[in-house]
């Protein structure tokens, strides 16, 4: 009788779709940006969810911004469980929106200056107001311009802005994809800052909008929350784009393990930036 097979370790990265993920736990992400910010080499951090997976499909920008992010962790609950039907189980979801104020604790200890970018009007004034109170962060600017996916004047003026607030930190506040195509741009120019993607984590820094309650979140259905806090932003995403993951999740897992999984025994340490 043959024996049963070993498990199989914890991976180091998957691939869902056309993204990588990078299989860590919210303490470990943590530590990784912390040693982004003490290379002093720069670095970006992009928080995926299925829109994120669903939007890659056919956009070749968003691919290659993906390939060059330092640290890319698993921000939707259905990636999580994803990884699971994919044999390849990412550790825990790391929600960008549950990280942000553990990493403004670190940053107010280690005392990194905080940029703050986009949140829309006022926005990123008050969720500065709050971190300057608690936990105590050296906020080096907000700012709040109106971009597109695409390089503009507007964008070039918010780059330069940002350089000569020499942060260490900068949270990007845009949305999928203007955020990841921002950060992907500029980085190179404002390095050694590490970028943030973080979604509408500002809201909810702010106060502006209510985050789902803890049991919603771990069954994955904070979306159905946000849906109805803001349907006409949100109805077409969630109701008509997003279920396209499920196509994508079954072809990944249709694919060959080894073009989909990186394993941990074959691991390189977090990634730097292609030309870096």
């Amino acid at each position: 009788m043959a024996e049963p097979a070993a498990p199989r370790s914890p991976p180091n990265r998957i691939r869902i779709g056309r993204l990588w993920i990078d299989a860590v736990t919210q303490a470990q992400a943590l530590d990784r940006i912390a040693a982004l910010v003490e290379s002093g080499r720069g670095g970006s951090v992009f928080t995926p969810n299925v829109d994120h997976v669903v939007k890659a499909e056919d956009d070749p920008a968003l691919q290659a911004a993906y390939s060059r992010v330092s640290l890319s962790i698993a921000d939707g609950q259905p990636l999580v469980w994803a990884s699971r039907l994919l044999r390849a189980p990412l550790p825990e979801r790391v929600a960008g929106s549950d990280l942000i104020y553990p990493l403004m604790q670190r940053a107010a200890r280690n005392r990194w200056r905080v940029y703050l970018l986009g949140g829309g009007p006022s926005i990123g004034e008050q969720a500065a107001a709050r971190l300057r109170t608690d936990p105590g962060v050296e906020i080096a600017g907000v700012d709040a311009p109106v971009l597109s996916r695409e390089p503009t004047e507007a964008e070039e003026a918010s780059i330069e802005r940002v350089r000569a607030a020499r942060p260490h930190l900068v949270a990007v506040a845009l949305g999928n994809p203007k955020q990841e195509m921002w950060i992907d741009r500029a980085l190179p120019r404002i390095a050694p800052a590490v970028c943030l993607g973080i979604g509408g984590s500002l809201d909810f820094i702010a106060g502006k909008v209510r985050r789902a309650p803890v049991w919603m979140r771990r069954a994955g259905l904070e979306w159905l929350l946000r849906l109805a806090q803001e349907p006409r932003r949100l109805a077409r995403r969630y109701l008509w784009e997003d279920p396209k993951f499920l196509a994508i999740l079954w072809r990944t897992r249709a694919e060959p393990r080894a073009t989909r999984v990186q394993e941990r025994a074959t691991a390189q340490g977090f990634h730097t930036r292609q030309g870096a």
